[in-house]
């Protein structure tokens, strides 16, 4: 018994040790980016492996471009779209994942009743040999701000779980402390796809309005941001009636927009 108990124990240890390993493995890798452009993000390599398996061939752009030249109309556009409270919040919006949260409670909820009602219709059903119907998939809703969209983009998979979201928010207090507000944004805007191999805000401006990212006007700049959720979906509407309605209602929001 003893000898099971410090096996356990020695398997205990060891995992604590790995996991505080992998923490201080992304704690190094964000210090550096206080100095150093990251060249590529866990999600951007996703993406070229992606391209590479489904056409064999890798159609990229992207130009980094520091903080002072990409326009303030992107900057305010992006933060009134995605997270208003981004230069007030310490990077995660705790209000925000519990409301995710609770809506992810209400979801497994009713995919359990359908689960059961499916079992019941299967039992009844079941001398004529038919196959069990699937689980009902549950989608993890997450309440995000740009700091956990960079971490999840620079580290992380796109695996919806709860257990991915902890690291997620474990990596954006590195985030908060080690950058800042500013060097976050940055990053942020020079990595976030706009579109099948579309990455960052120089070469979005480029493939859809033909200017530098610091020459968008304001409605540009919303359109663009209005992308961000769907990049890929709305890269062949660019211009539909939704894109347009919706880049109205951040463009009127930049105003009250603070900057970091």
């Amino acid at each position: 018994m003893k000898a099971i108990v410090s096996r356990l124990a020695r398997f205990v240890a060891l995992v604590l040790l790995c996991g505080l390993a992998l923490q201080l493995y992304f704690a190094l890798r964000i210090a550096m980016m206080i100095v150093v452009d990251p060249q590529s993000t866990s999600f951007q390599r996703s993406e070229i492996w992606r391209l590479l398996t489904e056409h064999q061939s890798i159609a990229w752009s992207q130009q980094w471009r520091p903080y002072a030249q990409i326009g303030a109309p992107l900057k305010r556009a992006v933060i009134a779209s995605e997270d208003a409270r981004f230069a007030e919040h310490s990077g995660v919006e705790w209000d925000a994942i519990e409301s995710a949260w609770e809506r992810n409670q209400r979801a497994q909820a009713r995919a359990d009743k359908l689960d059961a009602q499916a079992q019941r219709r299967a039992a009844k059903a079941g001398a004529e040999g038919r196959p069990l119907p699937r689980p009902a998939k549950v989608k993890v809703v997450g309440g995000s701000t740009i700091s956990q969209q960079l971490a999840k983009n620079l580290f992380l998979s796109g695996e919806r779980s709860f257990v991915r979201k902890g690291q997620e928010a474990v990596i954006t207090l590195m985030l908060e402390n080690l950058l800042g507000k500013q060097r976050i944004l940055e990053i942020y805007l020079n990595n976030v796809e706009w579109g099948e191999g579309i990455f960052g805000a120089q070469a979005a401006a480029r493939h859809y309005f033909h200017v530098d990212a610091d020459q968008l006007g304001n409605l540009q700049a919303a359109r663009l941001a209005v992308m961000l959720p769907a990049p890929k979906r709305f890269e062949k509407r660019a211009a539909s009636p939704y894109v347009l309605d919706r880049a109205g209602t951040i463009a009127a929001r930049m105003g009250d927009v603070e900057l970091p």
